[in-house]
């Protein structure tokens, strides 16, 4: 009976201490939340199109009053055209990210006050003139606004019926109807869902809850029309990224900082801080299938098959030492239709970074000029 029962006792040792299981599959050690695939390929229904929605809310002509406008994703306005429609979904990615690559060489760019022009050879000539602006739906309306009419134009401002200035400088829309505060929320850039653009006066209570992160804005001399924002770290897996101190920091000729862009769509990193950030999300996602680069993008995974896959978080890390967490949609998006996945940040070789648009989506940005601070509240659209 000796033998026997050594040879059980073997085996238990062999299964109490072997593993079962994949290390592709072991539990992960560090923070993560949950990327739902399913939502992501197949989105809700479409909402009714937008000549069945309500109307832009105006509250008051006057300048220094509460202003409430609709706005909608790009792609929402194309909706009903058939040709878009069958336009694959790779095809239109690939658009949107070659004018995101025009629209950030444009924010590198310096401004010429006779004829604006951009770095990416984008450019408008024309009148400037100021007009009393009408918002549809409704009777109110703004006197005495200064706009530019271009009747040349390429690059960045074709395809579009114009461009509203939410920026600093003076005469930004903000500027120019005398508000102290203002805040957007983005909604999916494939939804025809709609949010609301407010701008405020000075009494108006700014974002504030449990839920919310707050960073002081900082000013650039150098560029007064850019909303720099005290970034100090990022965070994957809830460990902070080891970065020289100066990563985020404005020097003394008024080059690096972080900006805040609502449209820029994919957050653009100094190059030596986005390989910091690449490499460490590579590092945790190495049990996921690897897949090809796509336009800017070099980190994709094959997650066709999957309903939903545990990836690293991602905190923004302010000077608070608040921390902005990045819902996993927000930084892994889909390429295309058939599960190709990849990590929406992409580095630059310019030292300014920039937070766009598709990691605010979701978010209620909310900036308070006043004080000088800017709040990120989560799902307040």
């Amino acid at each position: 009976m000796a033998e026997p029962t050594l040879f059980l006792l073997t085996l238990f040792s062999l299964l109490a201490f072997s593993p079962l299981t994949s290390p592709r599959h072991l539990p992960p050690t560090f923070k993560t939340c949950t990327l739902n695939i399913a939502s992501s390929l197949y989105p809700p229904s479409r909402s009714p199109s937008l000549t069945n929605q309500s109307q832009p809310r105006i509250h008051s002509p006057a300048k220094s009053s509460s202003l409430t406008l609709k706005i909608h994703s790009r792609d929402s306005l194309f909706s009903s055209d058939p040709h878009h429609a069958q336009t694959n979904y790779k095809s239109r990615l690939l658009a949107r990210l070659a004018r995101d690559s025009a629209r950030v060489n444009s924010l590198q760019a310096r401004l010429d006050l006779a004829v604006l022009a951009y770095g990416d050879g984008s450019f408008t000539a024309g009148d400037f003139v100021t007009e009393t602006l009408t918002f549809s739906g409704a009777a109110a309306a703004v006197d005495n606004v200064a706009v530019g009419c271009g009747h040349s134009n390429e690059g960045l401002f074709i395809g579009a019926g114009g461009l509203l200035g939410l920026g600093g400088g003076a005469l930004s829309l903000p500027s120019q109807l005398n508000a102290t505060s203002f805040s957007y929320c983005l909604v999916d850039r494939d939804s025809d869902s709609a949010s609301v653009l407010e701008f405020r006066p000075a009494e108006s209570p700014s974002l504030n809850s449990v839920h919310s992160v707050s960073a002081q804005l900082i000013k650039n001399p150098q560029m007064d029309s850019f909303y720099y924002v005290g970034l100090t770290g990022i965070a994957v897996g809830g460990n902070p990224l080891e970065l020289p101190a100066k990563a985020f920091q404005i020097d003394g000729d008024g080059n690096g900082g972080v900006i805040v862009d609502s449209g820029t769509a994919v957050t653009r990193l100094e190059s030596a801080t986005y390989e910091s950030l690449r490499d460490e999300f590579r590092r945790l996602t190495s049990h996921l299938a690897s897949a090809e680069g796509v336009a800017i993008f070099d980190t994709c995974y094959d997650l066709s098959g999957q309903t939903s896959v545990e990836v690293p978080e991602v905190e923004l890390v302010f000077a608070s030492g608040k921390r902005l967490t990045l819902p996993a949609k927000n930084y892994m998006i889909p390429v295309d239709s058939e599960g190709t996945f990849c990590l929406a940040f992409a580095g630059t070789t310019s030292s300014m970074s920039i937070i766009g648009n598709v990691q605010q989506q979701g978010t209620r940005v909310g900036f308070d000029l006043a004080n000088q601070v800017v709040t990120f509240e989560p799902n307040r659209c």
